[in-house]
């Protein structure tokens, strides 16, 4: 049959009005079970596919979602996207897909873009360059609903879905100083939320074993391998006397890079430095030296953010709320564990 089937078709096949059909494909509760049934087989068997366009001239949404993130390398992001996606389709939701590549004003022109694109709320995980936060904020006081994810502003007054990302760097930290480590590196990432909380958690566990920190051993590496790669560098260019026995990362592109530059050093992982990462990369169990870090649960980071967002949507009064959601660290051998 035909794709224009009409809601009015299908209740005439089936002997019943075609507002008792509407509230069965839109999922009301004042339709019996048995009759709902008979109406979802009968418009898969007729063809029938929902017009978004009338639906959306009724409700006034589109039934779409906007996604910011900041890059497409890196396979959290691509987790969380599926996770996004999941709850999405499930409440009949499409998304939107936009990328800032870790650049302010191409974050702007992404929001911009879903604006006119009139998507019916917005997910955003923040670039590493964005210090200005107005064109969020202009996005939130016009009334569409925002909802953060993992790289978070705490400034903004709308929900947040990340995770305990200071405790995280805290008990790797600790893991660390835990295998007799007193020399220990950071390469952290800018100064936004998980930049922050990851140092300071890197910092805390230092603190609580008095072991002092060293600023030479701190170094800013952004959230991709080059940048983990040059932080390296910088620590090999300290004299030898100077060079960390372990680092830690704030992602594992981060220690993925800075491996490399260990090695081109003539260097081995963990026998000469130990290492690790946050957020366990689909690659970080296949390198040759498998690299121990702290699992974040990217699939449930983006339902949990969908889930919130769509709440929203629905309901204006939604509260606003952070989410926080549980790391472990996975333990592997670039830590010096066998």
């Amino acid at each position: 049959m035909s794709s224009d089937v009409t809601l009015k078709q299908i209740a005439e096949a089936l002997g019943v009005s075609a507002m008792t059909v509407s509230r069965a494909l839109n999922n009301r509760s004042n339709v019996e079970e048995s009759t709902r049934k008979r109406i979802l087989a009968k418009a898969e068997e007729m063809g029938y596919t929902p017009n978004h366009v009338a639906k959306s001239l009724v409700s006034r949404k589109t039934f779409t979602i906007g996604v910011v993130i900041p890059e497409i390398s890196h396979v959290f992001f691509a987790e969380v996207i599926s996770g996004i996606e999941e709850v999405a389709y499930q409440m009949d939701y499409q998304l939107i897909l936009t990328n800032s590549a870790e650049n302010y004003e191409r974050e702007k022109k992404a929001i911009q873009t879903l604006r006119s694109k009139r998507v019916d709320g917005i997910l955003v995980s923040c670039s590493e360059t964005t210090r200005n936060f107005d064109h969020f904020q202009e996005v939130i006081n016009s009334g569409l609903p925002v909802v953060f994810f993992d790289r978070c502003i705490d400034e903004l007054d709308v929900s947040k879905v990340s995770v305990n990302d200071k405790t995280g760097a805290k008990e790797m930290t600790l893991h660390m100083i835990g295998h007799g480590y007193d020399r220990i590196a950071c390469l952290h990432g800018p100064d936004i939320s998980i930049g922050k909380e990851r140092l300071d958690g890197y910092k805390e566990a230092l603190l609580e074993n008095n072991i002092s920190i060293d600023d030479n051993l701190i170094i800013e590496s952004g959230f991709l391998e080059k940048g983990g790669y040059n932080a390296m560098d910088q620590l090999l260019n300290l004299p030898k006397i100077k060079w960390p026995r372990a680092v830690v990362t704030v992602n594992d592109p981060v220690a993925i890079g800075a491996i490399e530059r260990i090695e081109e050093e003539g260097l081995m992982v963990p026998d000469d430095i130990a290492i690790a990462g946050f957020s366990d990369d689909i690659r970080a169990s296949l390198l040759k030296c498998p690299l121990t870090t702290v699992k974040q649960p990217s699939i449930e980071i983006g339902k949990r953010a969908a889930e919130k967002l769509i709440n929203t949507i629905k309901d204006s009064n939604e509260p606003a709320e952070d989410i926080e959601l549980e790391t472990e660290l996975q333990i592997r051998n670039s830590c010096g564990c066998s």
